[in-house]
C-alpha cells in the first residue's frame, strides 16, 4: 500500500473535492463544486490526507481561533477508512489550536460516529454538566 500523506492548509481542486464528498455520499455538498471548494479555502485550517496525487481524506475547522473552533467537516474514502486517517486528520486541524476553548462539532447519530468522536475527547452535549443546550438551523432553500 501507498503511503498516505497528511498535509495541512491546502485546498484541493474541485474535482478533487467533489470525488471525496461524493464517496461519503455528501450529495448536498456536491452539487455546487466551486461554492464546496471555496468553503474549504475560506476555512480557518483544511488537513487533507493524500495517496499519491489522491485525495482520500479531509477535515477542516471553521470558527474565530481565539475562544471557539468548529470541526466542519471530517470525511475519508471508503476505501481508507478505519486506518487511523481520520484520527490523524483530526490531530493535524486541532494543533494549532489547542489552547482555544470550545472545540464543537455536529455530527449524525450513528454509533460509530459516536465512538469516533468519544476517543478523540468529545462529549455528547446531552452528557455535559449544567444543562448545555445545542441549536442548529440548516437552510434547505425554503423561505420560510
Amino acid at each position: 500500500m501507498t503511503q498516505i500523506m497528511i498535509k495541512a492548509g491546502i485546498t484541493p481542486g474541485s474535482t478533487d473535492l467533489v470525488d471525496l464528498y461524493s464517496s461519503v455520499g455528501w450529495s448536498a455538498y456536491t452539487q455546487d463544486p466551486s461554492r464546496l471548494q471555496e468553503a474549504v479555502r475560506r476555512s480557518l485550517l483544511t488537513a487533507t490526507a493524500w495517496e499519491d496525487d489522491r485525495l482520500v481524506g479531509l477535515a477542516r475547522v471553521v470558527g474565530d481561533a481565539v475562544s471557539i473552533i468548529y470541526m466542519q467537516d471530517v470525511l475519508v474514502h471508503p476505501s481508507h477508512q478505519r486506518k487511523g486517517i481520520g484520527r490523524a486528520l483530526v490531530r493535524e486541524v486541532f494543533s494549532p489550536f489547542a489552547d482555544v476553548r470550545q472545540h464543537v462539532l455536529l455530527t449524525d447519530s450513528e454509533p460509530g460516529q459516536t465512538a469516533f468522536y468519544t476517543s478523540l475527547g468529545f462529549t455528547d452535549i446531552r452528557d455535559m454538566p449544567g444543562g448545555l443546550r445545542s441549536f442548529v438551523r440548516i437552510f434547505t432553500g425554503d423561505t420560510d
